[in-house]
């Protein structure tokens, strides 16, 4: 057997050969051969007496085949990881063809895409801003009426009031069709508010949704569904068809409302109830801006970092590798996004690889227990231990491993970027909850 490796100018594919001669393959077929004679059911001959001529006229081409693939796929892979290639996705088969009737030696050409060795940002070279939350009362407020409205006691009276939400459908006033789905917060109206009062199912009221509300982008986009963009850009008469009448008698903050969204005796007065409310929206936010830091954090390394890609290998792979799922014309109208979650990809193995990052079988485990308390929204206690380690140990083990593998990943990544976070320069940028909410809506 002999492999050869050619280079492309680029040095970033390749085509790596593998040339068979008729002694690589022909022991282990005649192995094959003969065990097929002993176990061969032909009628005419008795088992194990088949002739090996007849066995080889009908069987020989699948077992020769069948034994040069395995041949390749050995050796393909040893020649990668002996001369410490790192590639792209897999080596793709270049068609040619093979007669096995008439041939003897036989070569095999494979394409590569061929990594290159990058190197990272110097660190503290790259700033990114995060968002130091600060908490305004009218998102405390807005908080309570949350919880009051979900724990509150729902009806669908005849006629709407200034406290009601109206469900139905909103489109333009030039607009064919029914429209969108909405619910309307008649409180949420800065102008006009009364064409919203006294409304019965099967109503109609045209109104101008800029002017309705203020020309607030945000508030139009939570209410209507609207893009923060499409938002922005509303102009002219709206026409909102009444369905239904929604009103929330609030609920009334006592215990039995404490035990319902903290669990029973997690706090036992107002002031408590006060306190773990701003803490959980503290907590909320908090969470909400170290996502949008790590993202940030991920662009801008992806942004920096100078990687060479075999292009035209990886729009290749990408068709091959997703056949039926993905065309070439969508590869093409995606391929910025692809080659970014590539850049990504290898900037995190090599900041494994270079940090020595692990994944313990007990973090997997820890943070699995977590989540399922969370779902219950239950804390910790030694009577619960044993039963949630069984549920947790379980789900991993569900669908083959496969959770347990997201869960590695999704931790691993986590360390990748807790590790470029202390090599970037962070600074604290105060926003209040609502202008933090307005900036990323849409």
């Amino acid at each position: 057997m002999d492999i050869t490796l050619d280079k492309k100018d680029d040095q970033l594919s390749a085509i790596l050969t593998v040339n068979l001669k008729e002694a690589d393959y022909a022991p282990a077929v005649d192995a094959k051969l003969k065990d097929y004679s002993k176990k061969a059911q032909i009628k005419g001959f008795r088992p194990g007496k088949v002739p090996a001529t007849l066995v080889r006229k009908m069987y020989g081409k699948g077992i020769l085949a069948d034994e040069i693939n395995s041949l390749l796929g050995k050796a393909v892979d040893g020649y990668i990881k002996e001369n410490n290639l790192k590639i792209l996705g897999e080596p793709l088969p270049v068609p040619t063809d093979v007669n096995f009737d008439t041939e003897k030696e036989f070569s095999f050409p494979f394409e590569l895409g061929l990594l290159p060795d990058f190197e990272l940002p110097a660190d503290q070279s790259i700033t990114v801003d995060r968002h130091k939350v600060e908490l305004d009362e009218a998102t405390l407020q807005e908080t309570y009426e949350q919880i009051e409205r979900q724990f509150g006691e729902s009806t669908n009276p005849e006629v709407s009031e200034a406290g009601d939400s109206l469900y139905g459908k909103l489109k333009k006033a030039d607009e064919e069709g029914d429209g969108r789905p909405v619910l309307f917060p008649i409180k949420k109206v800065k102008n006009g508010a009364d064409k919203f009062v006294g409304l019965k199912p099967e109503d109609t009221v045209t109104f101008d949704l800029k002017e309705a509300f203020d020309s607030d982008a945000a508030t139009i986009a939570s209410v209507t569904g609207l893009s923060k963009e499409d938002a922005e850009a509303v102009e002219g008469e709206y026409v909102l068809s009444v369905e239904k009448i929604n009103r929330t008698t609030p609920a009334e903050l006592n215990q039995e409302l404490f035990d319902k969204v903290f669990g029973k005796d997690i706090v036992t007065s107002k002031e408590e109830f006060d306190q773990k409310v701003r803490e959980t929206v503290q907590e909320n936010y908090d969470r909400e801006a170290d996502n949008l830091i790590n993202r940030t954090i991920i662009d801008k390394m992806v942004e920096a970092t100078t990687v060479q890609i075999p292009t035209e290998f990886f729009k290749k792979w990408l068709v091959r590798a997703n056949e039926g799922k993905l065309t070439t014309e969508q590869v093409e109208e995606h391929y910025t996004d692809y080659e970014k979650e590539l850049k990504w990809s290898m900037i995190r193995n090599k900041v494994v690889e270079e940090q020595g990052l692990k994944v313990e079988n007990q973090e997997i485990l820890d943070r699995t227990m977590q989540k399922i308390l969370g779902q219950f929204n239950m804390e910790m206690t030694p009577e619960l231990e044993e039963s949630v380690r069984g549920f947790a140990d379980n789900y991993l083990r569900q669908e083959n491993g496969k959770n347990y593998v997201q869960e590695y990943e999704a931790i691993l990544a986590e360390k990748v970027v807790e590790n470029l976070r202390g090599k970037v320069v962070v600074n604290d940028n105060p926003i209040t909850a609502e202008g933090f909410r307005n900036q990323n809506a849409g």
